[in-house]
């Protein structure tokens, strides 16, 4: 992995590096309102830190984005980013009593919500006192300012982002992230992984506030100069083989259930009518089953592996052309991972039962 220099910010990185290299006319999105480019999605990112600091935030607060997926999300989370402040991506199918819980939490200072799901905010704004602003009009609230940002001065051990996990007993943990965890899975899981390259189409079914979504529909697709395709909708069968048909990607990721799911459908398209090269799954184990039924429908590998919002992304996976069903694979090179006991000691004996240990950048 390169290393990532002291002096760092995320998002003028992800964003820059493909300005640089020449993409800026290249699409980077393609959302429910229609496509993005690359020196598009730079202005937009500018234009959202310019709307924070016009809010009176300042570097290393909190936002809350409870959004539906699309261009805006990413604009707004990396333009948060760039002026140093810290985004917080919200699940956008909880409870409103699981809202109040990380407002209050994550001591955020404005609440991004689409407008579709402000209902579920509206009970509850009055037991977050620290939310002074909240921005429901979004691509409004983005035009109405200056389109150049300079970016905030921050390193590679700042904090960038929290992403809250409910990955252990008690109330939802908010899980911080530094700049420079986002590149770190790109460099470690998506290049050498996945082999995404700049001509490569992503569709992922996971939501961006995930962390397995927010790796596969921004951090990835970015640090390549891939094309990312964004849907705000559930990902019904029928939702999902629209978008596999209609825009071709050619690396698809979900989760175990939608899978199923997908093979149960009767209009599932022949395989003639796809361009899928690589599918991946994570979130739960993957059915053996499953990914045997897929492979002979699609000619299509799922790469099937384990990650987690404190690690960000996946770190044990199987691999393109050595899949073994019913595995969650090797670890990935730059993760250390053994399995211990009780006691904490290594188990080595196969079959064993213990605890998964994990240590990564």
């Amino acid at each position: 992995m390169t290393d990532v220099p002291r002096e760092y910010n995320a998002a003028v990185d992800l964003v820059g590096r493909n300005l640089a290299a020449g993409r800026g006319g290249k699409i980077a999105y393609i959302d429910d309102a229609g496509s993005c480019t690359y020196a598009q999605l730079a202005e937009r990112v500018d234009r959202a830190a310019n709307a924070l600091h016009s809010l009176n935030i300042h570097r290393e607060e909190r936002i809350a984005i409870a959004m539906l997926d699309s261009a805006d999300w990413v604009a707004v989370f990396l333009g948060a980013i760039k002026a140093g402040i810290v985004p917080v991506a919200m699940n956008t199918l909880l409870t409103p009593a699981d809202y109040e819980y990380q407002l209050r939490d994550s001591g955020a200072r404005a609440l991004f919500v689409s407008e579709p799901l402000l209902k579920n905010f509206q009970p509850i704004l009055r037991n977050c006192p620290d939310v002074k602003h909240v921005v429901s009009q979004i691509s409004d609230f983005l035009r109405a300012v200056e389109t150049k940002a300079e970016p905030a001065p921050t390193t590679r051990d700042d904090m960038c982002f929290w992403l809250y996990s409910s990955g252990s007993t008690g109330a939802p943990k908010g899980t911080v992230h530094l700049h420079s965890h986002l590149i770190a899975t790109a460099e470690l899981y998506a290049k050498p992984i996945l082999g995404i390259r700049e001509s490569d189409v992503v569709f992922s079914a996971a939501k961006l506030f995930f962390a397995y979504g927010l790796g596969n529909a921004l951090t990835f697709p970015l640090a390549v100069g891939a094309t990312a395709i964004l849907m705000a909708e559930r990902p019904t069968p029928e939702a999902v083989f629209k978008r596999l048909v209609e825009r071709q990607p050619t690396i698809f990721y979900a989760v175990p259930t939608l899978y199923a799911a997908l093979l149960a459908s009767p209009n599932f398209p022949e395989r003639t009518r796809l361009k899928l090269r690589i599918c991946t799954s994570a979130g739960e184990a993957l059915p053996a089953d499953i990914g045997k039924r897929w492979t002979e429908r699609t000619g299509v590998e799922i790469l099937d592996g384990i990650g987690s919002t404190e690690m960000l992304h996946i770190f044990l996976s199987n691999r393109p052309g050595e899949v073994r069903y019913g595995t969650t694979g090797k670890p990935v090179p730059g993760y250390q991972v053994r399995l211990v006991d009780d006691q904490g000691n290594a188990i080595t004996r196969p079959g064993e039962l213990g605890e998964l240990q994990i240590c990564g950048p």
